[in-house]
This record gives structure tokens, sequence and C-alpha cells, in this order.
């Protein structure tokens, strides 16, 4: 089992606005900038938080966005809106270490589901992209509890604006 995480911050690290919004990602470019279909034909889970799956929830085909992936929603609802997602609720460590030692596990947004893995020391591979955006304040990336975790720098790439940075545990 392989557990990444994959998405874009802000210069100053920001995943979203103050009110989750992600209008300055949307304004600086897309999927098809990066890597992203790459990566993603290498996963087999994805794990998200409620506020990264009502982003998703307000495509007009939400379904399609993760096609091929078993897609779980951290969340306290028992039923979702869109189809191909699935609800899960406890202790986000336990669940991910439940599912078996053959999968990719994508960590697709939020600090409330990927915090827990990182003190838990279960996240294996760093894979964020930065944009030339600075917010002043949002919604951090990182909110583990203190203490040093490290990482490897494997690589660095260039998409557009975007710099991505591909760190392993």
């Amino acid at each position: 089992m392989s557990v990444f995480f994959y998405g874009c911050v802000t210069l100053d690290g920001y995943l979203a606005d103050k009110t989750h919004g992600l209008d300055w990602l949307h304004q600086t470019g897309n999927a098809e900038d990066t890597g992203y279909d790459a990566f993603y034909q290498k996963m087999d889970v994805t794990i998200m938080g409620k506020r990264t799956y009502d982003e998703i929830a307000r495509l007009e085909d939400a379904s399609s966005v993760y096609p091929t992936t078993e897609n779980y929603v951290f969340t306290h609802s028992a039923n979702l809106s869109r189809k191909g997602f699935t609800s899960a609720s406890g202790d986000v460590s336990e669940f991910v270490s439940g599912l078996g030692p053959d999968k990719n596990i994508w960590i697709v947004g939020g600090n409330t589901v990927l915090a827990p893995l990182l003190n838990a020391d279960m996240v294996d591979y760093l894979i964020v992209q930065l944009a030339p955006v600075l917010l002043g304040a949002g919604i951090p990336l990182f909110t583990q509890k203190k203490g040093v975790k490290r990482f490897h720098l494997d690589q660095v790439k260039q998409y557009g604006q975007f710099a991505e940075l591909i760190y392993s545990r």
C-alpha cells in the first residue's frame, strides 16, 4: 500500500481561500496543464473530506471525475448525493490500514483527512503543485501535530505556471 497526497496550494501554503473557495486555482490553470492523468491512472482509491466532495458534487457530471477508483468521503452524512462516492467515518488512519496492501491511495484534499495520516506516518508521497498566487489567508494544507516530518525531494517539474514538487518518505 502506498498513500499519496496530490494537490495544489498557493505559494503561501493554502489549499483554499477563507470560504473554502478554489477560484484562485481555476483561474490559474487546469488539470490538463499538469501530470494529473498519468498520476490518476496509478490510483486505486481516493479519500477526501466533505468539503472537497462538495466541490466535486457541484459539477454537472460528478461521477465522471474519478471513474476508475473507489471513492470515499469522510463525513457525518450517511448518504451522498452523487453516484460513485461512498461515505466513511471514524479514524481515517484505521480506515486506510484496512484497505489492503496492494492499493495506491490518493488523499485528494482536506487537511482534516491528511493531518491524521501524517501524524501516523502513513503518507508515503507528497506531490505538491505550487500556484503563483498569494492569498494571505485561507485553509492551510498542513495542520498535523507538532513534530518534525521529513521527506526527500525526488523531482521538480514545471507545468505552465505550476511548479510540482515530488517528495517521498
